[in-house]
């Protein structure tokens, strides 16, 4: 028979509860409004927040590339919604059509341009604080310094601890360290020299600088424009938004910035190779005689444009960029009255200057009319009939087009590409396979369209040139300051701030005892050139013999020679010397 026990729980210990007390009473304070704020800019201004933001503002940059931008071509924007009704206007709502210029793309911006600030103003104050400073203290003991020596005047030398000092003094001052002497009247005289502050500005000059290359990139992509034109021979642009084939303007664009300038295409020459077996052909040279005029009451100026040799013109750069042929025709509808009259553009599509042509006539009467085909430069035909272009040159220009009847759909309000023409709702009237064939013109010669919808004509050939106009306020100053982060980067690297102290003292034998010692902020693996470099700038100043090798003994591995002069009286290895018999006590 079991018996049931009763055991009366013990009541917690008189320590146990001092110990929660204790815990209550050591618990943070929970913390208000002005620490939660300070405690948020402390992060925003750190480096790991800068460095942060920075990554994040070029992955935000990413659907930009990947989406169509609205300022850029709208109407592509409206197309990829339309085509894509499931997420289209999901992605519209997130203002991914729009990205360099949404909410949070800003905010990227605008935290990483505020971080580096914190981190920069901070950073200048205390370094112009320790430029206005004074050289930092003599060390009580410089044998614990990283690059230690020793060195010895004899007493016969005639150079007494003050003289020794300022010597030592002129020299680092050579070497570019600022020095300042102390106690130089007294017993034990020293001196504390520093250099590589330079380090400290590069470093400085490269964080200002991307601040500046932020700003600059900011205000070109608020009030800079871009845009392209095409310009056959004898075409002016005048800078107007309606003088623009395509626009991309900046967020805060107006109207008001274009400058009324003008630009005439007067005559384009390309340079063809004739001599290169393996290149036989090939265009070499671009050349574009232009007539520019600043205002409409400026005096004309004649310019030449080539390929990566841009016209300043109004505060944009004018860059050749494209150029091909422009067949000039006439095109007469039923009724006999001329419809068009004019050069086409004409495409570029292969080799040799092989292109595609498009012509549309909305003003025929009673049909509108298109065509369709291609231009060769020199024509040739193969045994098959097939045409193709076997120069790139005007040495036989032929015009191969089919021809179509019908409604355009240019009054749907729809925009149209002006090199392509939808032909499933209209009537053919000329093709290679049909009874009528297709239309082959050369220079000078016209065809008659079939069912009395009028004729083409063949005039000529003019050359065109396609034309990038671009103007970005902040070009010129991203310039500048990404030069100024390069510069201030390379001195940052290459710059190593070292501190150097140097005592002296008068034995009681009469000889100068002098010791010195380097130290380096961050980590410099040619501190100990520089050290082998001043000792032996001091020997040489001192008429000292040279040592067969630098004295580095600590004091701490020889106390007995600390404490003892060398019995020889020299400088050699293994007699480090202090500045006083009984050793260096106390900062100057």
């Amino acid at each position: 028979m079991s018996e049931r026990v009763n055991v009366k729980k013990k009541s917690p210990a008189p320590d146990a509860d001092k110990v929660s007390a204790a815990k209550a009473d050591a618990a943070l304070p929970a913390l208000g409004p002005k620490e939660m704020l300070r405690f948020a800019w402390t992060q925003l201004t750190s480096m790991r927040t800068a460095l942060f933001l920075l990554l994040l503002l070029a992955v935000a940059a990413v659907p930009g590339s990947l989406f169509p931008q609205r300022p850029a071509n709208p109407s592509v924007v409206t197309q990829y919604i339309k085509d894509h009704p499931d997420y289209g206007k999901l992605l519209d709502s997130l203002q991914l059509y729009d990205v360099y210029s949404s909410v949070w793309f800003s905010a990227i911006y605008l935290l990483l341009f505020v971080s580096l600030i914190g981190c920069v103003v901070p950073r200048a104050i205390a370094h112009y604080k320790a430029m206005r400073s004074q050289p930092p203290r003599t060390p009580k003991r410089l044998s614990r310094l990283p690059e230690y020596g020793t060195l010895v005047i004899p007493a016969d030398a005639g150079i007494p601890a003050s003289d020794a000092i300022h010597g030592a003094a002129g020299l680092l001052r050579k070497r570019g360290y600022r020095v300042e002497v102390r106690d130089d009247d007294g017993a034990r005289p020293s001196l504390g020299a520093e250099r590589g502050l330079s380090k400290e500005v590069g470093n400085l000059v490269f964080h200002t600088s991307l601040i500046g290359v932020l700003v600059s990139v900011a205000i070109g992509g608020l009030f800079g424009y871009s845009g392209q034109r095409i310009l056959v021979e004898g075409d002016t642009f005048v800078n107007t938004l309606v003088g623009y084939d395509q626009f991309t303007p900046g967020t805060n664009f107006q109207s008001s910035q274009l400058q009324p300038y003008s630009v005439q295409l007067d005559k384009f020459d390309i340079t063809f190779d004739r001599e290169s077996q393996g290149k036989f052909g090939q265009p070499i040279d671009f050349s574009a005689a232009v007539t520019t005029k600043e205002n409409p009451d400026a005096p004309a100026k004649k310019e030449t444009l080539k390929v990566n040799d841009p016209i300043t013109l109004g505060g944009t750069s004018i860059y050749l960029t494209g150029n091909g042929y422009a067949p000039v025709v006439t095109i007469r509808d039923g009724d006999g009255n001329v419809a068009m009259q004019g050069p086409v553009v004409a495409k570029l599509q292969g080799d040799n200057y092989y292109s595609s042509v498009v012509i549309k006539v909305p003003d025929a009467k009673p049909e509108q009319l298109g065509f369709q085909g291609f231009f060769l430069p020199t024509a040739f035909v193969t045994e098959q009939g097939v045409s193709f272009s076997g120069d790139p040159d005007l040495f036989n220009p032929q015009l191969s087009l089919n021809s179509y009847y019908g409604d355009l759909g240019l009054d749907t309000g729809s925009p149209q590409n002006v090199f392509e023409i939808d032909v499933k709702d209209l009537t053919p009237l000329n093709a290679r396979n049909l009874d009528a064939g297709g239309i082959t013109l050369s220079p000078g010669s016209t065809y008659t369209l079939p069912d009395g919808k009028g004729s083409i004509s063949f005039d000529g050939v003019k050359r065109y040139v396609g034309v990038d106009i671009h103007h970005n306020p902040g070009q010129l100053y991203a310039l500048i300051f990404a030069l100024l982060a390069v510069a201030g980067l390379i001195l940052s690297l290459y710059v190593n701030r070292r501190r150097a102290w140097v005592r002296t003292g008068t034995h009681d034998d009469g000889r100068t005892m002098v010791e010195y010692g380097l130290l380096a902020r961050g980590e410099d693996h040619r501190l100990a050139g520089e050290a082998a470099a001043i000792r032996t700038l001091l020997t040489q100043e001192w008429g000292l013999a040279a040592d067969p090798q630098q004295d580095s003994q600590r004091p701490e591995d020889s106390t007995q020679s600390q404490q003892t002069p060398s019995s020889l009286g020299d400088n050699g290895a293994g007699t480090p010397t202090p500045a006083s018999p009984a050793g260096p006590e106390k900062d100057q």
